[in-house]
């Protein structure tokens, strides 16, 4: 297994560290880790904002960022404003990393550092990941993917330093959820966040996305919240109603990932 103190001196050879922050399990070990080896002077984590960053991850960013005292900057990202983002092909993520990376290219040379780095672990490696393209474009490195780190071994990690998020779930941004071919617009991704919160306060708990298809919501959850979500569908029909939809239902298959994309595999043979 690969080990902190491996993770401390790769970091350490790095020079000054601005890091791609979103608060996501394994930013949040990068930024804690981070943070203590290098210190402020030669680290620096950077939040990207937009209607696509959901505001329940930023919240559970800065407190991370509070308790460890990971020193951090925020910025505007306009993935919104790209038309090839909007148009929500299988590879929009590449469009928003781009964006990203050619933001905090700019802060990383307008402040000194030397190297920018994310959080793409290696299990990552294996699945559909446009932005990987474009953080290899941008020279983006990722220190838990060069060392080998899996999903497992960054939350036992993280775990052992008390970090809150160890046992968060996949958290990837809001867009992830709009169904491939419909545009993104901060509307659908208003009403994803309001629907997920609703959610949540229900008590469900795990894995959980609402995918926007339209005028249709699709519930997929964790299969031991699908009955308690089946208990409350009264209510969860009323909310999703006032959000907007027109109709929404529970996946019976309960979370998978990928989902969307498989859809337009499947369309496709």
């Amino acid at each position: 297994m690969p080990s902190l103190e491996a993770l401390e001196r790769h970091l350490s050879g790095l020079g000054r560290v601005l890091l791609g922050y979103s608060g996501g399990v394994d930013s949040a070990l990068l930024a804690v880790v981070g943070a203590r080896v290098l210190g402020p002077h030669r680290f620096l984590a950077a939040i990207g904002r937009s209607a696509s960053y959901p505001d329940a991850q930023w919240r559970v960013a800065m407190d991370v960022a509070r308790q460890f005292e990971v020193p951090l900057v925020e910025l505007l990202t306009r993935e919104l404003e790209d038309p090839r983002y909007i148009a929500n092909a299988p590879d929009r993520c590449y469009f928003c990393k781009a964006e990203l990376w050619t933001r905090l290219g700019t802060l990383a040379q307008t402040r000194g550092f030397d190297v920018i780095v994310d959080g793409t672990n290696a299990d990552d490696l294996k699945e559909h990941r446009p932005g990987v393209r474009a953080a290899g474009e941008h020279g983006i490195r990722s220190p838990l993917a060069e060392l080998g780190w899996s999903k497992t071994e960054i939350r036992t990690a993280s775990r052992e330093l008390g970090i809150p998020t160890s046992d968060s779930p996949a958290s990837p941004c809001l867009s992830s959820r709009v169904q491939y071919g419909l545009p993104v617009t901060a509307e659908r991704l208003r009403q994803i966040e309001g629907g997920e919160a609703f959610l949540r306060s229900l008590g469900i708990a795990g894995d959980l996305r609402v995918r926007h298809h339209g005028e249709t919501a699709r519930i997929e959850a964790a299969p031991d919240q699908l009955p308690r979500l089946r208990a409350a569908w009264s209510a969860v029909q009323g909310a999703f109603s006032g959000l907007g939809f027109s109709d929404v239902v529970l996946d019976p298959r309960g979370y998978r990932r990928g989902s969307l994309l498989a859809m337009v595999a499947g369309a496709e043979r």
